[in-house]
């Protein structure tokens, strides 16, 4: 049998032919040998100081918007090439259905943070975490928490049941942040994910040193163990066992080293239905229907799979039995025919490890559904395959076994409860998860039950008839927000959208003059110098604008015929505007004041230039406040300074951010707030209007 290749320092490396007594892979449905896996001769510190030395630098030379967009090409490419991954994922055990939701979901979290990153992250320069801090009377001395790529590598340990999603999930936010990853795949399914790695190294997108991948163990006769050469620049990120989480976490260089470790391990998610969703109700039959799907995708084998099925006592039985209907219809076999709807597990050592958690599990539950020793399979060998029937349990929520232990496979317990606070107490029980749902129609309970188990949980989904056709579903974790879990969860968090990205970074706080922070940041900010020149900087084109670039507007004087048009043309009569004894006893007005929008209209009014020019449109405003009342007679100025610049790579112009400050004529602020415009790079002539 053929040894799997590694892709270290820039090349394919297969092991020598005396060394290719490594672990053997199977094909899941047939239980025929794919191949072997085998790092010996492979240097781990040279694995290490390649990503560091050449994979970082050459992230880091590349604009958030680039990383942005080579993960969105590579996206693109793998999209083109899913059924070659399709194929191959079939020897896994998985289903098509299985397949897309490991290999099309991966993809997406790639789509998802390529889109992330054009949409909120700096086009260059830094990246900034909060709001200025002033830290000076005079304002002369200020701080900001900025956010610098760490310059060692992510070392990515991945889990068995995904090995598309697991590694492409943990890429795209080190990719993104400007971190190098060593990928290491789980040996059952490894060969999956080195069909992946090879597709996105002939895709010829992404940088060397980007991407490594150990095809086996991360310790060699040569390297020694991966982990003694990582420093407290790098990263390690782990999914799979509870107990393998702990014995790695207390590495003694991870722990010497304060090397960053996330991890998301075992976890008895539960899922809760309410005392409102009888049979009859679409919440029973949503619940029902989750439930199995959540017992047959990837034959059970989702860290965020329900394993406890917490129902109320009353309504035990007819879960049991709405359950045990759907669970007949399900045909397992393999994945090659179109009538199978649950595949296999992915070797016979998870069989095995399920069949001894569920003897364990018997000793507290009876057996409602399936049979764990035996299944008939359509077009698989039931024996060499690694096939398992879905069990459905049904327990005493008091034992303590359906607490502790899980069975990673098609199997959940039916557990009755009979209050809410019961059922808040035996959710915690799982001492941490990943995942939980709540199905009800009833806000109360709903409120009540989320806000008991959150602690315990790092996601929660509140499913009902109203959000049921567009929601994702319990086990599906989303790029957007996190995914990982407290306590026996792991107690890491990855994804997350920017939380995800952050995770590869270090925090650190800058404190500096105005214009000091400005040069470091790329970033403008109040207090440091403005430039003022003879061209209104609505005529320049985006690569002439600099931050700083500012244009001074006014002086304009608010009459009391101003705010009664105003209230009149809008329909904003509110009293503190037209009422002069109302807006007397306002304790924060004490007479007729203008309105908040009419001084911003105002002010639009004194620093646009009207006509066509680089400025294509204004999209919006941030961060509005109105700080001083403006009375009748005052006079208004308005200085508008060019913030952050951000050309889009792929686009004909970029996204300009104006810091607006609009002061009366004692030089007191009135309002403040952030301007946003689409503006023309020089190279693309068209005009356009203001917006």
């Amino acid at each position: 049998m053929s040894v799997l290749s590694s892709h270290v320092r820039g090349g394919w490396v297969t092991p020598s032919a005396a060394d290719t007594a490594g672990r053997p892979m199977h094909d899941a449905v047939t239980g025929e040998e794919v191949g072997r896996l085998a790092t010996d001769g492979i240097d781990m510190a040279a694995v290490a100081e390649h990503g560091r030395r050449v994979g970082g630098p050459a992230l880091r030379e590349l604009s958030f918007h680039q990383r942005a967009s080579l993960l969105k090409a590579l996206a693109g490419y793998l999209r083109e090439h899913r059924e070659e991954l399709y194929a191959v994922s079939a020897r896994t055990g998985a289903t098509k259905g299985d397949s897309k939701f490991d290999v099309d979901g991966g993809i997406g979290v790639l789509a998802a943070y390529a889109s992330l990153g054009k949409r909120e992250l700096p086009s260059a320069g830094v990246l900034l975490d909060g709001d200025l801090v002033p830290m000076s009377r005079g304002g002369t001395f200020v701080g900001q928490h900025v956010l610098t790529p760490l310059q060692g590598v992510a070392v990515q340990v991945n889990a068995y049941n995904f090995p598309c999603w697991g590694p492409l999930e943990k890429f795209a936010p080190a990719f993104l942040a400007g971190v190098p990853s060593i990928v290491k795949p789980a040996s059952p399914t490894a060969f999956l994910t080195a069909e992946l790695v090879r597709l996105i190294v002939d895709s010829g997108l992404l940088p060397d040193g980007a991407l490594q991948f150990l095809a086996g163990s991360l310790t060699s006769s040569s390297g020694g163990d991966l982990f003694d050469h990582l420093t407290e620049q790098d990263l390690v990120s782990f999914t799979g066992s509870a107990s393998t989480a702990r014995r790695l976490r207390t590495h003694p260089v991870l722990s010497a080293r304060a090397v960053r470790f996330t991890a998301e391990a075992d976890s008895l998610n539960c899922s809760i239905l309410g005392p409102d969703a009888t049979p009859g109700t679409p919440e029973f039959d949503l619940y029902v229907t989750q439930l199995v799907t959540e017992m047959t995708v990837k034959a059970g084998q989702k860290c965020t799979a329900i394993r406890r099925a917490f129902v109320p006592a009353e309504q035990a039985d007819a879960v049991v039995e709405a359950v045990r209907e759907r669970l007949g219809q399900v045909v397992v076999g393999s994945p090659s025919d179109p009538e199978v709807t649950m595949g296999a597990l992915a070797g016979l050592e998870q069989r095995e490890e399920v069949r001894r958690s569920l003897k364990a599990l018997t000793d507290a539950a009876e057996v409602a559904f399936g049979d764990p020793e035996h299944v008939a399979v359509r077009g698989g060998d039931a024996e060499r395959g690694a096939f398992l029937s879905p069990v459905l349990l049904r327990g005493d929520a008091d034992a303590a076994a359906v607490h502790e232990v899980e069975a990673f496979g098609p199997v959940s317990t039916v557990l009755p409860y009979t209050s809410t606070d019961e059922v808040i107490a035996l959710a915690a029980r799982g001492q941490g998860s990943l995942a939980g749902s709540v199905v009800t129609a009833d806000p109360d309970f709903a409120r009540e039950v989320v806000l008991g188990v959150a602690p315990w949980h790092g996601r929660l989904l509140v499913l009902d008839r109203d959000d049921a056709g567009e929601s994702t579903g319990h086990g599906s974790p989303m790029p957007q927000l996190v995914h990982g879990g407290p306590g026996r969860a792991g107690g890491g968090e990855e994804l997350g959208g920017l939380r995800g990205i952050a995770h590869h970074m270090q925090r650190s706080a800058v404190q500096a003059s105005p214009d000091m922070l400005t040069v470091i940041t790329g970033r403008w900010v109040p207090g440091s110098g403005r430039t003022v020149t003879d061209v209104h900087p609505f005529r320049k084109h985006l690569e002439d604008l600099r931050p700083g670039d500012t244009v001074v507007g006014g002086p304009r004087r608010v009459t009391e015929e101003d705010v009664e048009h105003f209230a009149e043309f809008t329909g904003d009569t509110f009293y503190a505007h037209l009422d002069a004894e109302a807006a007397a006893a306002n304790p924060f007005f004490g007479e007729r004041v203008a309105h908040g929008y009419l001084v911003v209209s105002f002010a639009a009014g004194l620093f646009v230039d009207p006509a066509p020019g680089p400025v294509l449109a204004n999209f919006g405003v941030d961060n509005l406040r109105f700080l001083t009342p403006v009375r009748f007679g005052d006079e208004l100025t308005i200085t508008l300074t060019a913030k952050e610049i951000s050309p889009r790579a792929s686009a004909a112009y970029g996204e300009v951010r104006w810091d607006a400050d609009v002061t009366n004529a004692a030089g007191d602020p009135v309002a403040r707030y952030d301007v946003l415009t689409l503006v023309a790079k020089r190279s693309d002539q068209r005009e356009g209007s203001r917006g």
